[in-house]
């Protein structure tokens, strides 16, 4: 039982080698492994960055396309309305003794005038709100600050 007991406890030259040889055997197998894993990792960022900005782009080009469509029903309206607003202001002209194409002249410089100002409002406030919305894609951001948190604690 001693023989037993002894050959069970001795660890052989041949064992250690081995087992030294093992990991030899296994450090370039894990290194390409983990440098598959850090391409296979870098892939899926690159494919969430290409979603959110694909889903980012369809929201502007969706968006871009309705103010289109309202813009062109709103050109009408003014177009419309500007005449309207034009004859009417042609009319406060009646008594300067102005002939009557030179007051519709004088209405319709007005009536545009007015509406160009507007317009220059409206514009500059969808300007500025668009420029405050963020084009960054927040959650492959997030995800590489993760990725590079966990390189660095792996290696």
């Amino acid at each position: 039982m001693a023989a037993t007991k002894a050959s069970l406890t001795k660890v052989s030259p041949t064992s250690i080698d081995e087992a030294a040889m093992h990991e030899t055997e296994n450090l370039p197998t894990l290194l390409s492994r983990l440098g598959d894993d850090v391409m296979q990792l870098f892939n899926s960022q690159l494919k969430l960055f290409k979603v959110e900005i694909k889903e980012e782009a369809n929201a502007y080009a969706r968006g871009a396309i309705m103010i289109g469509l309202g813009a062109g029903i709103t050109a009408i309206g003014f177009a419309l309305l500007n005449v309207a607003v034009a004859f009417g202001v042609s009319t406060l002209f009646a008594q300067a003794n102005l002939s009557q194409p030179a007051s519709y002249a004088l209405g319709f410089v007005i009536t545009g005038v007015f509406y160009l100002l507007v317009g220059a409002i409206i514009v500059m406030a969808i300007k500025s709100r668009l420029a405050k919305q963020q084009l960054v894609p927040n959650r492959t951001v997030e995800e590489l600050r993760k990725d590079k948190q966990w390189l660095k604690n792996e290696l």
